[in-house]
């Protein structure tokens, strides 16, 4: 039998567990819902908050009410309850005149038996019934405080009366009280004890009237059930009014929000309906006053954006005859430099370069009035990204040698295939890398790459002037550059960063930047290893790790030293 029980307890309190895990995850459930429900619906809202304030109020009110009517009713009684008192103890003191001390018990028991008798059948106790005090229980005691023998008879339930209100009466003093009797059925009632000396008589007596309070406290239940039942119904009238109200306010509000969100999504032409002439309405009324403003402007700003690109794309398109022209011209100039005097073949010189300055400007709007206009295509295919990123640093060799900086290449051991762009990812390379050249102030250029499972990311960090606190998000606008005064070294166009950021975007990935001033600035490409596969967290972080060339993570390292360095090493300085 111990054995069963052993056994019946561990699966009772693991199923008891199990319910009160139950009940938790329940609870929390709806905490959750009812958290989400509150932050998102203004009508729940004030509805919520108008039902407890209300609550509140009803409640108070509810408690006043119940104590000024219990008071009441409790004063109406003590007061009738004296009066029927003092009737009963001149009744009582009529029929005890005469009563002496020198009276044995039995005697002074009857004589304060025939007086009970008196008391109930006088005409003031029969009309009691309908007074204000309504019928009471009469109980009279001999004894008091001058006498020895303490007390010597008593009629009536005197064991009713509590001692604290004998010792007030047996000491010549009126006195009432409220006293809760156990009945020998055990039913409890609640009692007005008024107690009163009957001073006219030669022995101690004192008369005690025990009124039954039931009746009040059937009248106190029920207005408390009143009062209950009507605070209940109360509240669900505020609440479904709050409801009703709220919700005529809350509604304009939602179509104005839904309309202001499908706006925000593209669909110029949403508008609210007008209803009435109320407040709501003047809100409706400007709203749409603003979103035909806003559309307006909207058209003007794309007819202008498409008028400013065909207008790129057509003076590019023009400039391409004439720049051959020139061209051809300066290149034959440029061969016969050798037979023009030092300043006529300097100026042939420079102007060849001006030339390929501008034929790369040149080619970069054709580009972005390309890309502005949506006409390019990704040719993506599944090839290794790593030999990508060693042609991108290659042809920044020369720039990075006259800089007197040194590229290093840090590449993963094994492949990293990608589905990308290959001419596209090259030329955002070498736009990342002559820019960081152009401002590494002759210090070390890191280009790192890293993959997982979802992307490819690729860093170019250098250790020059940096970025100020809000430039980063400028490098990427067309013709930006942070210091304008500042003399470039690789006579860029104003426009790779942003090109390198349209191809970036082209692929499904991103282009961002980060700088600090003194530290120098990091680059990091972020490119899908799939296309139309999310590209989830990227393998390298940004900002990077404040490292140098010493501090690069392992893996195949190619460094590009800077002329000086061949030099040194061929002529043996050093050594």
């Amino acid at each position: 039998m111990t054995l069963a029980t052993g056994r019946r307890f561990p699966a009772f309190a693991r199923s008891t567990a199990r319910l009160v895990r139950r009940v938790v995850v329940f609870a929390r459930r709806r905490a959750v819902a009812f958290n989400e429900l509150w932050k998102h619906s203004l009508q729940f809202r004030v509805t919520v908050s108008t039902l407890a304030l209300s609550s509140a109020v009803v409640f108070v009110l509810g408690m006043v009410l119940q104590n000024q009517i219990t008071e009441r009713l409790l004063d109406t009684k003590r007061t009738a309850a004296v009066a029927q008192t003092r009737a009963a103890a001149e009744t009582a003191a009529g029929e005890l005149v005469g009563l002496g001390s020198s009276e044995n018990d039995d005697a002074l028991r009857n004589r304060l038996e025939n007086a009970l008798k008196k008391i109930a059948i006088t005409p003031t106790s029969q009309d009691a019934a309908g007074s204000a005090a309504g019928t009471f229980v009469p109980v009279l005691a001999s004894g008091g405080h001058d006498q020895s023998g303490g007390q010597l008879s008593t009629a009536g339930p005197f064991e009713n009366v509590p001692p604290r209100l004998r010792q007030f009466v047996e000491a010549d003093q009126m006195s009432f009280l409220e006293h809760t009797v156990t009945e020998a059925g055990g039913a409890r009632t609640t009692y007005l004890i008024v107690g009163t000396p009957l001073s006219t008589v030669a022995t101690p007596l004192q008369l005690y009237l025990l009124f039954p309070l039931t009746t009040e406290q059937n009248t106190v239940s029920t207005v408390q059930n009143t009062l209950l039942v009507g605070g209940l119904v109360l509240l669900l009238l505020l609440a479904g009014i709050t409801n009703l109200v709220t919700r005529q306010v809350v509604r304009p509000v939602r179509q104005a929000a839904a309309a202001a969100e499908q706006f925000a999504g593209g669909d110029l032409d949403q508008r609210l309906t007008v209803l009435g002439e109320d407040d709501l309405a003047k809100l409706a009324v400007s709203y749409n006053e603003m979103a035909a403003s806003i559309q307006r402007q909207i058209r003007q700003l794309e007819d202008f954006g498409g008028l400013q690109r065909r207008f790129t794309s057509d003076v590019s398109h023009e400039l391409r005859t004439p720049l051959t022209t020139v061209r051809m011209a300066a290149d034959v100039l440029h061969a016969s430099r050798e037979q023009f005097p030092a300043g006529l073949a300097r100026s042939t010189e420079l102007l060849v370069d001006e030339l390929d300055r501008f034929e790369a400007l040149l080619g970069d709007l054709l580009e972005i009035s390309r890309l502005d206009a949506g006409v390019e295509d990704l040719s993506a295919e599944f090839i290794d990204v790593r030999p990508i990123a060693t042609r991108a640093v290659e042809q920044v060799r020369v720039i990075a040698g006259n800089a007197g900086s040194s590229v290093e290449l840090v590449l993963p051991d094994e492949e990293v295939i990608a589905e990308v762009d290959a001419r596209r990812v090259e030329r955002i390379l070498r736009n990342l890398l002559a820019n960081a050249v152009d401002h590494s102030e002759g210090r070390p250029v890191v280009l790192t790459l890293g993959a997982n499972e979802t992307a490819v990311a690729i860093t170019v960090r250098d250790h020059g002037v940096g970025l100020r606190p809000g430039e980063a998000d400028l490098v990427f606008n067309r013709f930006w550059r942070a210091d304008p005064s500042r003399n470039r070294r690789t006579g860029g166009t104003g426009l790779g960063l942003a090109i390198s950021q349209e191809d970036a975007r082209l692929h499904g990935g991103e282009l961002d930047a980060w700088g600090e001033p003194g530290n120098g600035a990091c680059f990091r490409l972020l490119l899908p290893r799939q296309q139309d596969v999310p590209v989830g967290d990227s393998p390298l972080v940004l900002p990077p790790p404040d490292r140098f060339a010493t501090e690069v993570p392992l893996g195949i390292i190619d460094v590009t030293p800077a002329p000086e360095a061949i030099f040194a090493e061929r002529e043996g300085i050093g050594q």
